[in-house]
């Protein structure tokens, strides 16, 4: 039988020429007999009907899957494996329809994703930046007008409880916080285990201190966070984002930023990346801005390839992988043909 043909985007690549998740992962692709493998030779924003047509399989960061990748007959593809949790950028119903599994790598980025938000908030509450702005500006006598805000009892509101809102919520708990979120489809005494109360979006807008924004984009979710619910929140209140830029309405929370109706807000996500350099977020002093990468360390990345490439292994080796992102794509005949049931 031919071996399997795996193809991985070349975005991976740091700019000296080697893997940013390190070599050492890689040796799993090398010993599976069944598969060969080659960094993808195109630099490419979206993957093409030719690409889709040359690989098994795809081990993608940034490159978008859309339907019209895998819209010819030609296709050879069967996974898409996601350098990452998010999976906005793949076309998932198009590639379920057309027996094509697409997994994502939802451990990877739980803990470094849960840190980088406490990140965010310790830098907010101690005025990190400002501190650093007046120590760079000679302006050392101005630090007992600019005190920080202390933690303890202060609430911080989660807006979505899954795997990263929860690691989020375990993390926080530490500081003493009132913690609280919004999720319609968690179970309460879950989320009661991690120390928080389930409460409806308009609530969580109003009593938190620091909302943070830990949901998945999809249509529900986009400009989930809109004018009127910016308007709930207190003006001493920051927002945290560090899910996906579109789920916050971008103008609006620059409106509020700029009238001074909240705080600040620290955002490692945009709706437009990378955002444009006239972009007001990115010379307002009370926000902390960082691009879509805060949590990427080298053990975010190496477990992240991990998972992807294990995915990739365990299906060419007919085994369903573990995070098939849609469990009803197993279903379709030609995934069922492949792996044998």
């Amino acid at each position: 039988m031919d071996k399997w043909r795996v193809g991985v985007s070349r975005d991976l690549l740091n700019r000296n020429g080697e893997p940013s998740f390190g070599r050492d992962v890689l040796g799993l692709l090398d010993r599976c007999p069944a598969i060969e493998w080659e960094w993808i030779p195109e630099s490419i924003r979206e993957v093409t009907p030719d690409i889709a047509a040359r690989y098994d399989a795809m081990h993608v960061n940034s490159p978008r899957v859309t339907r019209d990748s895998i819209s010819r007959a030609d296709r050879r593809i069967k996974l898409f494996a996601r350098h990452g949790v998010g999976y906005d950028s793949i076309d998932v119903a198009a590639c379920t329809e057309n027996g094509i599994l697409v997994t994502n790598a939802p451990l990877g980025v739980r803990r470094p994703v849960a840190v980088m938000t406490m990140t965010f908030v310790l830098a907010l509450s101690q005025k990190l930046m400002l501190k650093q702005k007046l120590l760079r500006e000679n302006r050392w006598s101005e630090r007992q007008e600019n005190l920080g805000d202390g933690l303890v009892g202060r609430t911080l509101g989660v807006i979505g409880s899954g795997s990263i809102g929860r690691e989020i919520l375990r993390l926080a708990r530490s500081f003493n916080l009132n913690l609280i979120a919004a999720d319609p489809y968690v179970d309460p005494l879950d989320i009661q285990l991690h120390g928080a109360t389930i409460v409806p979006l308009e609530t969580l807008m109003r009593e938190s201190d620091y909302v943070v924004v830990a949901c998945l984009l999809n249509e529900s979710t986009r400009h989930l966070v809109d004018a009127q619910n910016i308007a709930l929140m207190k003006p001493s209140a920051y927002l945290v984002n560090v899910a996906r830029g579109p789920i916050v309405d971008e103008p609006a929370l620059i409106a509020a930023l700029r009238a001074g109706t909240i705080a600040g807000a620290a955002i490692d996500v945009f709706e437009q990346e990378p955002p444009a350099s006239d972009n007001p977020l990115l010379t307002m002093d009370n926000v902390i801005a960082t691009p879509h990468s805060l949590c990427w360390t080298d053990q975010c990345f190496a477990e992240l390839a991990t998972s992807a490439i294990r995915s990739i292994v365990d299906l060419a080796e007919r085994r369903a992988p573990m995070y098939v992102v849609d469990r009803k794509a197993l279903d379709h005949p030609d995934v069922r043909q492949w792996l044998g049931v």
